[in-house]
């Protein structure tokens, strides 16, 4: 079933319009903590293994790092999807593979069919919301997950807090942390079970730039 408008969930992240414009203030700058980011993205894309044939979707893809990433990969799949509501988040991502899209969406609102996609990835996202719009987001991740034993979902948060005001934050990142979304440390692994993943498999990098969590969860109606 394709998105609709009526949906009651789709409410949910309706009061990001600031936080939004706050994102569209930082696009152009946050290139410059990237580094950050990339060993994690890369173990959590590791830990995807996606095949060529798969579909997959990026939820709060940003700047499409993870895109990019994904990009280099000798088995990059045909079809890719990034999610932002972010326009000028997106406009950082420059060209992307034939096949590839992005598209102005909330997270929990994709405007894709019910099993579209075979690999969600969700990096950097769930510890900037609350409880309740994890749940929405997570919600929408399994709505979009291919019925079988082959779908998944890699989510990315940040983990141990000692660690992240200890590391090698970026000028920018250390006079205002709060200016790139906050860095508390999250561990969804209730939230998933509530949304009916099953984690598969748990990965902490705690060095080499933020230290993070990568869950790799299935749908519970998977038998895998």
């Amino acid at each position: 079933m394709a998105r609709g408008s009526s949906r009651a969930g789709g409410d949910v992240l309706r009061h990001t319009a600031s936080s939004t414009a706050a994102w569209d203030r930082l696009a152009a700058r946050y290139g410059a903590q990237e580094q950050l980011e990339h060993r994690a993205l890369d173990a959590a894309l590791h830990h995807a293994a996606v095949a060529p044939g798969e579909r997959l979707v990026d939820l709060g893809t940003g700047t499409g790092l993870l895109l990019r990433r994904l990009a280099r990969s000798a088995t990059a799949p045909g079809e890719v999807l990034g999610v932002d509501r972010s326009q000028r988040m997106l406009d950082e991502v420059g060209p992307l593979p034939p096949g590839w899209s992005t598209v102005i969406a909330a997270a929990d609102d994709v405007p894709r069919p019910d099993g579209w996609a075979d690999v969600v990835t969700c990096a950097y996202l769930l510890h900037l919301l609350a409880p309740a719009e994890r749940g929405a987001v997570l919600a929408e991740a399994r709505r979009l997950l291919a019925a079988g034993d082959g779908a998944r979902l890699v989510v990315v948060t940040p983990w141990s807090e000692r660690r992240l005001m200890r590391g090698p934050l970026t000028a920018p990142a250390r006079a205002r942390p709060s200016a790139w979304g906050g860095l508390q440390p999250l561990d969804p692994s209730r939230d998933l079970a509530r949304a009916g993943f099953v984690v598969t498999r748990r990965f902490v990098l705690p060095r080499h730039g933020y230290p993070s969590l990568i869950l790799t969860a299935r749908p519970a109606f998977s038998s895998s």
